[in-house]
């Protein structure tokens, strides 16, 4: 992805940083990357745009980056309500948006994990332009993620 288009509004797409996933994966063992495109997805099993993994069911231990524009919200409830409705572990690494609806519906339901600094996308040489959180939506709590983060 071109870093000009990478920190513009024209995308909402921020590969998550191969290192920072590989972190989360050795906790969490991810089953699915529920939100991917074929070249940057983190998980053997992967759901792309075409699949239209909003209509489909997430089980097991979920990988989720999604599209940070508008509806991101769609996404969030989708990741909360698998872990509520199927029992699926969804750990979803999204803007740190805490004034939005969807942070205050969702995310302040699960178990949020502010991360230190702003990360740096797919290539990009800059850091994000916004801060991160990690949000974990699963029928337990578990503290283990305050010493990978």
């Amino acid at each position: 992805m071109n870093n000009d288009l990478m920190f513009s509004s024209k995308t909402d797409l921020w590969a998550t940083p191969q290192d920072f996933f590989n972190k989360l994966d050795a906790v969490f063992r991810f089953d699915t990357d529920v939100c991917a495109l074929p070249e940057n997805a983190k998980c053997e099993s992967f759901f792309t745009p075409d699949d239209d993994a909003l209509n489909c069911a997430w089980f097991g231990t979920c990988w989720m980056n999604p599209p940070s524009g508008r509806g991101i919200n769609q996404w969030i409830k989708k990741a909360y309500d698998s872990a509520k409705k199927n029992g699926a572990t969804v750990v979803c690494l999204v803007p740190a948006r805490v004034d939005t609806r969807w942070w205050h519906d969702y995310c302040s339901k699960g178990e949020v994990h502010f991360i230190k600094g702003r990360l740096k996308f797919g290539n990009a040489k800059n850091s994000a332009p916004f801060p991160n959180a990690v949000v974990v939506f699963r029928p337990t709590v578990n503290d283990a993620l305050e010493e990978v983060i």
